[in-house]
């Protein structure tokens, strides 16, 4: 279809048009966790984000965009996600493979030993904060430690959601802070400015936000209720120790994968080593398990049961369905039983159908120009410097809650609002700041969006339980906002020298 065929609307009328697939959405959504809670995510949440960009392919169609153009936006978006989609897959599998080398068990067992229920939820928070400013990661952070510390918690009869609260809030002020950390680096060339300017310009608004989701944190753990949880803890590591080896030397496995994110190994290929070497020490070290494992596979597929001489047949086939299925270590505490289970790759798949269906409607919301409509709406409501980067941070906020994404919450308002800092005279870093400080951790907060529906799968927690205990991810973007409109450490642009 030629350029010129497409409809060309005034800027009102395209934003109420851009409206329309946004707030179907939105009640679809809302009616889908009201009918069925948790369970929203099995299917629900998915077929609304489909009706959602069926929406938005008609307002499209009716602007002049053909199939093409569409198909083409959701392509697009898609394939954004796909490196996403494909850590989300080596997670699952790495879940599998420590479980069954015992690798999170040992993390748990001495981590009940080491910790307390008062200083959990702090403690949680700086060892996340401390592995992810080290790897840059705030996915392979909660995929590694954070694993351990909500089985950690679980044990010491914490609320399951306010550890993954704790654990991500850590892990997203590591990403933020770490100059490896892909966001860290996208944000400042985003907005004009270098990485160290940029992480030095954030720090004056992330580290007051840390240290109050830290006392919060400690306040919580002075005035949880812990009785019985010591006894419980220790039942728990004693079951883990009798079903398990349990030795220090497991512990390496997770600082060999972190070593080789330090060193700048992509996310991928680093995990799969540390699936492959789960799978090994399984193999060596946890033959009770990988029998049993093989035993219970046998079962499934109706031969006898019988304990096969062939070990590598054993392991092979131990190693496999802890990679790709569900698995689960018996005990007679239905506590550690939820511990000691995993769902490997298949347990991702419900994550990644909603990934691709918000890809799906946040490509044609895109392609068809329905999300530029709306963001120069908010440019309206832009009158001073407070204003612009409260418009910056809510314009984050949409592009993570309608594309689904992260880097596009980034990108594309990095792009949009660049000149408009220019032309107040505010340095770039108040843009990099905003951005970081509203895109990169709010992502974490839609139950769509490519992290917040990877956080919640690998947790095990829902995120709309998690939100509300998710203390830095919430004071962030209020605490930029409080900068902008107060005045507050807002860099000016230098006047350039005359020849």
């Amino acid at each position: 279809m030629a350029k010129d065929s497409k409809k060309k609307l005034s800027t009102i009328q395209m934003f109420l048009l851009a409206l329309i697939p946004v707030l179907i959405l939105i009640g679809l959504l809302a009616l889908s966790v009201y009918l069925y809670g948790d369970d929203s995510l099995s299917g629900a949440n998915q077929m609304a984000l489909i009706v959602g960009a069926i929406i938005a392919g008609l307002v499209g169609w009716r602007l002049g965009f053909s199939w093409k153009d569409i198909e083409k936006g959701m392509v697009k978006s898609i394939k954004s996600a796909l490196p996403a989609i494909l850590i989300l897959l080596m997670i699952g599998a790495l879940s599998g493979a420590w479980l069954i080398s015992g690798i999170v068990p040992t993390m748990i067992y001495y981590g009940l030993e080491i910790l307390n229920p008062t200083i959990f939820l702090f403690a949680a928070c700086i060892i996340s904060a401390i592995v992810a400013v080290a790897t840059g990661s705030s996915w392979s952070t909660v995929a590694t430690v954070g694993v351990a510390l909500i089985g950690i918690g679980g044990a010491l009869g914490i609320d399951p959601a306010m550890s993954a609260g704790a654990i991500i809030s850590g892990a997203y002020f590591g990403d933020k802070m770490s100059p490896l950390s892909d966001t860290t680096n996208l944000a400042p060339a985003m907005a004009g400015t270098d990485l160290f300017t940029h992480i030095r310009y954030m720090a004056l608004t992330t580290i007051p936000s840390i240290v109050i989701t830290l006392i919060i944190f400690l306040i919580i753990g002075f005035s949880l209720s812990t009785n019985n949880s010591e006894m419980g803890a220790l039942e728990m590591g004693k079951l883990i120790k009798e079903n398990f080896v349990i030795s220090p030397w497991f512990l390496l496995i997770p600082a060999l994968v972190v070593f080789l994110i330090i060193k700048k190994v992509p996310s991928l290929p680093a995990l799969f080593i540390g699936t492959i070497t789960g799978c090994l020490v399984a193999v060596f070290f946890q033959p009770d398990i990988v029998q049993d494992l093989g035993a219970a596979h046998n079962e499934m597929d109706g031969k006898e049961i019988t304990w096969s001489p062939n070990y590598v047949q054993s392991s092979y086939i131990a190693s496999i369905d802890a990679m790709t299925g569900y698995i689960a270590i018996e005990t007679e505490n239905a506590g550690v039983n939820k511990l000691l289970s995993s769902g490997g790759m298949y347990g991702m798949l419900n994550t990644i159908w909603l990934i691709v269906c918000a890809m799906c409607f946040g490509g044609i919301m895109e392609a068809c120009g329905l999300l530029q409509a709306i963001t120069k709406m908010l440019m309206r409501l832009v009158r001073s410097t407070g204003s612009l980067i409260a418009t910056t941070t809510g314009t984050c906020l949409f592009f993570n809650t309608t594309a689904s994404d992260q880097y596009l919450s980034i990108v594309v308002p990095g792009r949009m609002f660049a000149d408009a800092y220019k032309d107040r005279g505010l340095a770039p870093q108040n843009l990099s700041r905003t951005l970081e400080d509203s895109g990169t951790v709010t992502s974490v907060l839609i139950p769509w969006n490519t992290c917040g529906a990877t956080q919640s799968k690998v947790l095990g927690v829902a995120t709309g339980d998690y939100f509300i205990y998710c203390f830095f991810n919430i004071i962030s973007p209020i605490m930029t906002m409080v900068f902008g409109y107060v005045g507050i450490k807002i860099a000016k642009l230098k006047p350039k020298k005359k020849d």
